[in-house]
């Protein structure tokens, strides 16, 4: 195999994000990303405090969504959802930024937002990872193109603070002509484009479109150390049912991974 099975299960950060989730399915899934021994589970700000008592002593580290999933929260809101998911444990925070703020090219309070909830979180010793939703900027704005969009929040997501750019939140439905709602998530196009216009202190995380194995090493090949996943199990049983045959001196063809094609 290309790269060995810790590389890639810490890659993935578990997400147990979706609205209707109990309590019993985001116990299920710490319980599934401590027997995977994957990097994270990404998880709703009330659930920190329960999944960091559950994974206590495992190596998988607690991460927190804020202002999730469109970013529409006041900056202090931000900042003290931050501090209150710190206090319960999480060593990760994923925010989203400002979206409208950015669309109207309002790019101080977008860099200020975003410095609000690196600094609270560095201050607890957690790193951040600042969600784009690049699904939503295909056309650009603020007078910019998509691709110049995307690098002028690369650019100030860096001055202030950020540990990690991400793609998309998983939950950045656009509405198309038909009617119905869809997204693509993670893209080959703009991971490169990310990695491109950040420095090397930043790292560039996936979500959205990473739906397997293949994805998955698709990303890292790209630059990418961290992608959001839900379907977690299926890429590492692919990996460890891959390596066996390998071992045994089997072919394993598959096709190139893809990835921006659905969801995760």
């Amino acid at each position: 195999m290309k790269y060995t099975y810790e590389e890639m299960a810490k890659m993935i950060d578990h997400s147990l994000l979706h609205p209707t989730m109990t309590d019993q399915d985001i116990e299920e899934g710490c319980r599934l990303a401590a027997e995977y021994d994957v990097a994270s589970v990404c998880i709703k700000p009330y659930a920190v405090k329960r999944a960091a008592t559950f994974l206590k002593g495992s190596n998988v580290k607690v991460g927190a969504v804020i202002g999730f999933p469109h970013g529409n929260s006041t900056t202090e809101s931000k900042r003290y959802e931050t501090e209150l998911a710190c206090k319960d444990g999480a060593v990760e925070i994923d925010m989203v930024i400002n979206i409208g703020k950015a669309m109207s090219g309002d790019w101080d309070y977008v860099e200020s937002d975003v410095k609000a909830v690196c600094d609270e979180a560095h201050a607890h010793g957690a790193k951040v990872k600042v969600i784009f939703e690049n699904d939503y900027l295909t056309e650009g704005g603020a007078g910019l193109g998509s691709d110049d969009f995307k690098r002028k929040l690369c650019k100030l997501s860096e001055r202030a603070g950020v540990d990690w750019v991400k793609t998309s939140s998983g939950y950045g439905f656009v509405k198309g002509a038909d009617g119905k709602y869809s997204y693509k998530g993670a893209t080959e196009h703009d991971l490169s484009l990310m990695r491109a216009n950040v420095s090397a202190k930043v790292q560039v995380k996936a979500a959205g479109g990473v739906r397997d194995l293949d994805g998955l090493i698709k990303v890292r090949d790209l630059g990418g150390s961290r992608c959001g996943a839900t379907a977690t199990a299926a890429m590492l049983d692919d990996y460890r049912k891959r390596a066996a045959a390998e071992k045994a001196g089997a072919s394993q063809p598959t096709d190139e991974g893809k990835i921006g094609s659905g969801g995760y």
